[in-house]
C-alpha cells in the first residue's frame, strides 16, 4: 500500500478528512490522492494556487507575508494547509510551496521546497526540503515528501489522542 493509500485508510478509520493546497506541484498531490479507489471518502478536494494572489485571496495567507518574503516561505506553506483545511471544511490541511525550477524564485534556488501539514485545530508543522533533479523530479519529489509529513502527523496525533485519554501515562 503506497503512503497516499495509508494516509487515506487511515483519515477514514478516524472519520477524519482531507484537504490539499498546492503551488509547485500544479494538482499532483490531488492526483496522487484521487488516484486511491475510494479516496473520495476522506478527500475533499484541493486548491492549486499557482499565483500569489491565489495564495492571498482564497488560501487567506497573510498579504504582507507573501510581499515581504514571497511565496516560497515555510510560513506561507503553513498558512497554505491552514488555510486550504479551513476554506475547504476538512480536518487535515496540506499544503507545498516552492521552486521547482528552471529557474530561481523569490531570491530561493531551485529545488527549495516547503511542505506543511496542520491538523484539526492545531497550528501547521513545516518540512523545509532541498531537493535536486529537474522540474519533474523535484515536484515528484514534493508529493512523496507532504504526504510522508501527513503520516508522521496522523500518526503523533494517534498518540497524542491515546496519551490524553489514558490520563497521560
Amino acid at each position: 500500500m503506497n503512503t497516499a493509500a495509508r494516509v487515506l485508510a487511515l483519515l477514514a478509520e478516524r472519520g477524519e478528512t482531507l484537504a490539499a493546497a498546492e503551488s509547485l506541484t500544479g494538482g499532483l498531490v490531488a492526483a496522487e490522492l484521487t488516484a486511491v479507489p475510494g479516496a473520495s471518502q476522506t478527500f475533499r478536494g484541493s486548491v492549486t494556487a499557482y499565483a500569489t494572489t491565489l495564495k492571498r485571496d482564497v488560501l487567506r495567507v497573510d498579504g504582507t507575508l507573501l510581499e515581504q518574503r514571497g511565496a516560497v516561505d515555510p510560513e506561507v506553506a503553513g498558512q497554505m494547509a491552514i488555510g486550504v483545511r479551513d476554506v475547504l471544511g476538512a480536518a487535515w490541511g496540506i499544503a507545498t510551496t516552492g521552486v521547482a525550477g528552471p529557474e530561481p524564485q523569490d531570491g530561493q534556488p531551485v529545488g527549495t521546497v516547503y511542505v506543511a501539514v496542520a491538523g484539526p485545530g492545531r497550528e501547521a508543522k513545516v518540512a523545509a526540503l532541498r531537493l535536486n533533479g529537474d522540474r519533474a523530479e523535484i515536484r515528484r519529489e514534493s508529493v512523496r515528501r507532504v504526504l510522508e509529513l501527513l503520516s508522521v502527523e496522523l500518526h503523533e496525533n494517534v498518540r497524542t489522542q491515546d496519551t490524553e485519554h489514558n490520563g497521560g501515562t
